[in-house]
């Protein structure tokens, strides 16, 4: 597979005793299918697709070596000859398309949630309620002997090879790094000792499997949390590493427990690719970039530039699974880009359910989630072009259904037009890009423009009408809401009022995070922000001189006063996403926005906002009040019950208009392609 718009990525490499059909890796994610046996046919479906696409290497998600490795109680294990069979589903899937495999060893340590729990040392995890046990002499061994005995299983099973994951704070991290390893003994002190273990493993495994046998480490190059490693120490690792018999070094960046954001969507695109390309030149064995890398022309220029040999994409093969194939055959323009949004992939995960994409509901549905041709095309109208309105229209008619989509804006996008302002969230603007080729491609029918009525689609004679008109937002009762100094976030963000230096936010939810984030944005820096102004912002070293590329942070000087204020006693914030929520949370902290929780409103007049906090009258001199409280849902053109006809169009609503408690586009394009795949 090759073409002249992308080289680099496309060329084969050839590792001596395999070759891999292109430098593109699909990088591990735990889907929660590995860990229930029954679900194997389901993971061998997803795999299946992706090596259809044309990735040329997967790596499946953690796999534990031992019941102490345990991310989840009862999660993925493979330490017994009767676990082959089920693996052998996975690697014949893959290698019927043509690809190649790794499984992933992942050994939690003490990110284990589960009490079988065991690290370098008796130090717990902030991110698990389990104090871990100190593995003893005798323990290291049989855990090194596990890790061995994984490996030869993983061989029978098929696979072309292993990762071991020894990044991200998982257990060879825990040994690697002085933060979590206090040992005096021959597995601690000193970095030479404190690799002992992950170099054990590897060479180990060499001698146990042969030279045609892909071992792949994932390397954090930094930890960036403090007691992480320097850069030098980083670079000895490798090194020995290399020596042990690894054949491919990924890169990993930042614990589970870090304080600095590495994945989510406001990280700018490849922001750590130079720190991969430094470890390239230190070592001989290929080197793998990854992290926030979502495009095929991001890709190449990491290649081109020789920042690694291979690059890692996880999430964006959750979004497509055909992203190789099209961006070598000249349709990058049609790649459903990941949005690093974390909602349905991550967020999933740490909720012990099923990982997924937003953008892209069948990711790890590909048996239950089907887009059939249909045997009897219909006439459909959608009415909305928000992100639930696009998922159905785009759906219906790629499954041959005859479909019409309409709008009262001029332009497709809904609430993602005004998501995509946003600062850290410019990738949404990739969402309405796929969505406006994928309509194109279906030959959907747009009327946008223009505010259709029931009697317009009852005289059309529609077959289904799906309503998609999204939400309205709510009003509080508060005396004086109808005051100048009043703005709703649609005024801000889509309107673009002129909004003053003080500013109250009625509302912590998703959308009153977002207009903090707005109104902190200094107008005269670009969007995206370039990657200097983020590294000060979050205190990054990509250096990693010390302390695990931590530096003191230098945040941008906020343009506004801000308070965030919500009714609830909970929590500000505590609705966010798991995984993303503290990001959001932090960049309103250091810009000294004040978060109130607990909020009486009385009265908005001249004076600004008038509010009781713990019994206590407060008065905030603000500017403006930004209402940011909530939503209705707007489903005026469903028809009541008795109004139903037999022989009308059949009505369906999804998204906002059916349910408008929280803005949640996850939920919304999930339903849109459900309903069109049922039609």
């Amino acid at each position: 597979m090759n073409n002249s718009t992308f080289p680099q990525l496309m060329a084969p490499l050839d590792l001596g005793f395999t070759t891999l059909r292109n430098r593109v890796i699909m990088g591990s994610m735990h889907t929660g299918l590995e860990d229930r046996f029954y679900n194997y046919g389901k993971l061998a479906a997803y795999f299946r697709e992706r090596a259809r696409g044309g990735v040329g290497l997967i790596v499946t998600g953690g796999i534990s070596p031992n019941r102490r490795g345990w991310l989840l109680p009862f999660g993925g294990t493979l330490n017994w000859l009767g676990d082959v069979w089920n693996h052998r589903r996975l690697t014949s899937a893959v290698h019927q398309e043509g690809g190649k495999i790794l499984m992933q060893i992942l050994h939690a340590g003490r990110y284990g949630y589960q009490p079988f729990v065991v690290s370098a040392s008796n130090i717990k995890s902030p991110i698990s309620p389990f104090k871990p046990r100190a593995l003893t002499e005798r323990g290291i061994e049989r855990t090194i002997l596990d890790y061995v005995r994984c490996a030869k299983l993983a061989k029978r099973a098929g696979y072309d090879g292993i990762e071991i994951m020894g990044s991200e704070g998982y257990l060879l991290n825990q040994f690697l790094c002085a933060r979590t390893n206090l040992r005096q003994d021959r597995w601690g002190g000193a970095i030479e000792n404190r690799m002992r273990l992950a170099v054990e493993i590897v060479r180990r495994i060499r001698a146990a499997l042969g030279l045609d046998f892909i071992i792949m480490y994932r390397h954090s190059l930094l930890d960036l949390v403090d007691g992480g490693n320097s850069w030098d120490e980083v670079v000895t690792v490798a090194r020995a590493l290399e020596q042990a018999g690894v054949t491919i070094l990924s890169t990993g960046y930042g614990w589970h427990e870090a304080r600095v954001p590495t994945i989510v969507t406001s990280v700018p695109r490849a922001a750590f690719s130079s720190v991969a390309g430094r470890l390239r030149q230190a070592v001989s064995i290929p080197v793998v970039a990854s992290n926030r890398i979502n495009t095929p022309q991001q890709a190449e220029r990491i290649l081109a530039d020789g920042d690694a040999d291979l690059v890692s994409m996880a999430r964006p093969f959750l979004a497509d699974p055909e992203f190789v194939v099209k961006a070598a055959s000249g349709r990058s323009d049609e790649i459903n880009t990941c949005i690093a949004c974390n909602q349905a992939c991550l967020d999933h995960t740490f909720a012990n359910r099923r990982a997924s994409c937003l953008v892209n509901p069948r990711a790890a549905h590909e048996t239950e989630l089907v887009y059939r041709k249909t045997a009897r095309r219909q006439r459909v109208a959608v009415v909305g072009a928000g992100p639930a309105g696009l998922s159905a229209a785009s759906v219906a008619a790629e499954c041959g259904h005859e479909v019409s989509l309409f709008d009262a804006s001029d332009r497709i996008g809904g609430q993602f037009k005004i998501a995509m302002q946003i600062p850290g969230k410019e990738e949404f603007a990739e969402t309405l890009r796929y969505f406006a080729r994928r309509l194109e491609l279906a030959k959907v029918q747009l009327e946008l423009g223009q505010r259709v009525t029931r009697a317009q689609l009852l005289a059309r004679g529609f077959d289904h009408v799906i309503v998609a008109t999204g939400i309205v937002p709510r009003a509080p009762r508060i005396p004086g809401i109808e005051h100048p100094k009043v703005l709703s976030y649609l005024d801000v963000l889509q309107r673009k009022a002129q909004v003053g230096r003080r500013v109250a936010i009625i509302g912590a939810g998703g959308i009153g995070f977002d207009v903090g984030e707005y109104l902190l944005h200094n107008p005269k820096l670009t969007l995206p922000e370039p990657l200097e102004h983020w590294l000060a912002d979050w205190g990054v070293d990509l250096a990693g001189s010390g302390n695990g590329g931590l530096v003191a942070p230098i945040p941008a000087q906020p343009v506004r006063q801000i308070y965030l204020l919500q009714r609830k006693s909970s929590k500000v914030g505590a609705g966010l996403g798991k995984t993303s929520g503290w990001v959001h949370r932090a960049t309103l902290q250091r810009k000294g926005v004040e978060m109130l929780a607990g909020v009486e409103y009385h009265q908005i007049d001249d004076q600004g906002l008038h509010i009781t906090l713990n019994g206590q009258p407060r008065l905030l001199e603000v500017d403006h009040v930004v209402i940011c409280a909530g939503q209705d849902s707007l489903a005026e053109l469903m028809p009541a019950e008795h109004d139903k006809s037999a022989r009308g169009p059949r009505f369906h609503v999804i998204g906002g208009a059916k349910l408008a408690a929280e803005l949640d586009a996850k939920r919304a394009i999930r339903e849109g392609a459900l309903l069109a795949a049922a039609l």
